[in-house]
């Protein structure tokens, strides 16, 4: 559900889109999975073997579950994360994996069979008759199993390439990768700052703390000020550093126009080639989900999703959450919870 007078999004700039058919209404700053949340969306997917159901565990790029098709004029981009896609006027989603609705998934039988359905028992159950394997076993497991669908023409669309020079890469936009360019910046070094998401600032964007007696947003503001006002600064955002090569060389993918509409003068993608002297990776870490049965349940998420979709999104992950956890900072979540009025 959605909170008030809560997140980062613009409420002032209310966004159509729809997601299986169905149409949903989020705001400017919104990722589908925050917006689908909002809207009491918990089910977004299937499980690629079994048909389990699948819902938004994480708030990222590390997200597995929430895989979608996006279908956008003549173009349809499968395995998608809900997680990461901005949502725009006119987006159309799409679940994957599922026979004939995600609700009703007929391949969800398949979980009843898992005693009989081990890593790799296709490889030992259907060994005989031979011939069948080509034309009837693997088309009928891959129908089963299989994710997103690509479609069965030419791609049309833009994708460019480029190259770029620096002293200094640095990858991650939190509080260290900022501190870093624009201390590199201030020296007079070539810099460039890249960050996967739109927004800078890291995990500065999903909690409430403060800097200097001030909200950490209004740091994050300033050195985005600072930084974009030097001309030895490039900043990259929707950009990801995929791998480190030789000679300094780092590839880096953009997504220029997948948070728009279709445009015709734009690429949808640009992949960089960046020859850095030094690079720092500031790109923080990830939450490691505890292990229980049934974890993979829809409305199970991380804490620090949680705290992503309350203090970046204003979504509240359910009217009365309990929260399972072994280190401290599920009482700092606790307190943000209660604190935007939601009993924990």
């Amino acid at each position: 559900m959605r909170l008030p007078e809560k997140g980062l999004i613009d409420r002032t700039k209310p966004v159509s889109f729809t997601f299986d058919g169905v149409s949903y209404r989020g705001f400017a700053g919104d990722s589908l999975a925050s917006a689908l949340l909002a809207n009491g969306v918990k089910l977004m997917g299937r499980s690629f073997k079994y048909h389990r159901p699948r819902g938004v565990l994480t708030a990222g790029s590390e997200e597995p579950n929430a895989l979608v098709e996006v279908i956008e004029e003549a173009q349809q981009t499968p395995n998608t994360r809900a997680t990461t896609q901005e949502i725009h006027p006119g987006l159309t989603a799409r679940s994957q994996n599922r026979c004939p609705s995600l609700r009703w998934d007929l391949l969800s039988v398949n979980d009843l069979a898992a005693p009989f359905l081990g890593a790799g028992f296709y490889y030992k159950t259907f060994m005989w008759p031979r011939a069948f394997w080509e034309k009837l076993y693997e088309p009928a497991i891959r129908r089963a199993a299989g994710l997103g669908k690509l479609l069965p023409k030419h791609d049309d669309a833009i994708y460019e390439k480029a190259f770029a020079f620096c002293d200094l890469l640095v990858i991650g936009s939190g509080p260290a990768g900022l501190m870093a360019a624009l201390t590199a910046a201030r020296a007079g070094k070539q810099v460039i700052l890249a960050e996967e998401d739109h927004l800078f600032g890291g995990r500065l964007l999903s909690d409430d703390l403060q800097i200097d007696n001030a909200p950490a947003m209004d740091w994050v503001n300033a050195t985005l000020a600072e930084l974009k006002s030097l001309k030895n600064v490039r900043l990259m955002p929707r950009t990801t550093v995929v791998g480190a090569y030789d000679q300094g060389t780092y590839g880096a993918l953009e997504r220029v126009s997948l948070h728009q509409s279709p445009r015709p003068d734009l690429p949808r993608e640009c992949f960089w080639r960046i020859v850095a002297g030094q690079a720092i990776l500031a790109t923080g870490a990830l939450e490691r989900p505890i292990a229980f049965r049934d974890n993979d349940r829809p409305g199970i998420m991380l804490a620090s999703a949680v705290q992503t979709y309350l203090n970046r999104y204003g979504v509240a992950p359910g009217a009365r959450p309990p929260l399972f956890a072994n280190n401290d900072n599920a009482r700092i979540i606790a307190r943000q919870l209660m604190a935007a009025g939601v009993k924990v």
